[in-house]
């Protein structure tokens, strides 16, 4: 999926070969042009119209493997067995792994917009707020989703679950990214990763985790959730992190020269008690909600260090990433400070 429906029709197919698997697949040999749809970060992602119907494809980039991010048919099997589980998500109508594997999935009708960083087309505050409650709750409803159905659901699909992921392995894993980082692009950092390895929280039964929850990743008609997409990385982990993550992103202060404050956002402990009305349970201790929520300020820092290295050794051109600098130095010491008012 992506961040808008909306394209430019193309004369020709943007993939002429992968149109002709796509078309035959569908069995929609007069489809429209398959055009490139902006927004999204994993794999190729194009759009396929018909006169009354459309689909959204996810492909492997010829030539490369299908891991990670380009990992497309990880993506379609959440959908598929996520399906009519509460969860407002696209249908998947075909996968071919035949390679450069791809899928296919319904064109969702709606738009997502991160308030605090979509500066360019901003939606109103209240409009933002009802978003997120929304939002929060289904949250709630992925994180209420079984674990056996589900692992009933992938093993139908000739997948497996993933393993579970601690909160050890999820602080390790961006502890590496963060350590990957030039000292002077993250200062503080090595301080509130010692502190954050010296209090890491039991784990909670694991969950379906999305990975990277949050408004710019939920289509939205009006007020109303249509589609939860980019799943290129779920798995199975502590739900804390997902809920931390979408937490990050209810404060604008914490991107200065990179987003705005959008007064009128709920808190985290708002959001906190919607998702968790929704999903059924009681929260957890202060203590450890305060870790998550340091952890996911962490996990953002690292990110944004690693995508403006990659920008600045030719990796990626994007010069928008020389905006970041701020913004990483925010998030370590709102981190610092969450576990210093922990104590």
């Amino acid at each position: 999926m992506t961040r808008s429906t909306s394209t430019t029709e193309a004369v020709q197919d943007a993939d002429p070969a992968l149109a002709a698997r796509v078309r035959t697949a569908l069995a929609v040999p007069d489809a429209g042009p398959l055009t490139v749809l902006e927004g999204g970060r994993s794999g190729l992602t194009y759009a396929l119209r018909s006169a009354s119907d459309g689909v959204v494809v996810k492909a492997v980039p010829p030539g490369r493997r299908a891991v990670g991010r380009n990992d497309v048919l990880h993506q379609a099997t959440a959908l598929a067995a996520l399906a009519g589980r509460g969860v407002p998500l696209p249908g998947v109508r075909a996968r071919d792994e035949a390679e450069p594997a791809w899928f296919a999935m319904d064109l969702v009708a709606g738009e997502a917009v991160e308030p605090v960083l979509d500066v360019s087309a901003p939606i109103t505050a209240e409009l933002a707020r009802t978003r997120m409650l929304a939002a929060a709750r289904v949250l709630g409803a992925l994180h209420a989703v079984s674990l056996d159905d589900l692992a009933r659901a992938v093993s139908g699909t000739g997948a497996e679950l993933p393993a579970v992921a601690a909160p050890t392995e999820e602080l390790e894993r961006w502890s590496r990214t963060m350590q990957a980082v030039p000292d002077d692009l993250r200062p503080g950092s090595a301080e509130l990763l010692a502190r954050l390895a010296a209090e890491v929280p039991a784990a909670v039964a694991p969950t379906v985790v999305h990975g990277d929850f949050r408004l710019g990743n939920l289509l939205f008609v009006g007020e109303a959730p249509s589609a939860l997409v980019d799943w290129e990385i779920w798995g199975l982990g502590d739900p804390r992190v997902d809920l931390a993550w979408f937490g990050v992103f209810t404060d604008g202060a914490l991107f200065p020269g990179s987003g705005r404050v959008v007064p009128g956002l709920p808190t985290e402990d708002e959001l906190g008690a919607e998702y968790r009305a929704a999903r059924g349970t009681d929260g957890g201790t202060r203590q450890d909600e305060v870790w998550f929520r340091a952890f996911g300020r962490m996990k953002m820092a690292a990110i944004m260090g690693h995508n403006l290295v990659r920008h600045r050794t030719g990796k990626h051109h994007d010069p928008v990433q020389e905006t970041l600098p701020p913004a990483i130095a925010a998030m370590i010491r709102d981190a610092s400070r969450l576990l210093g008012e922990g104590q």
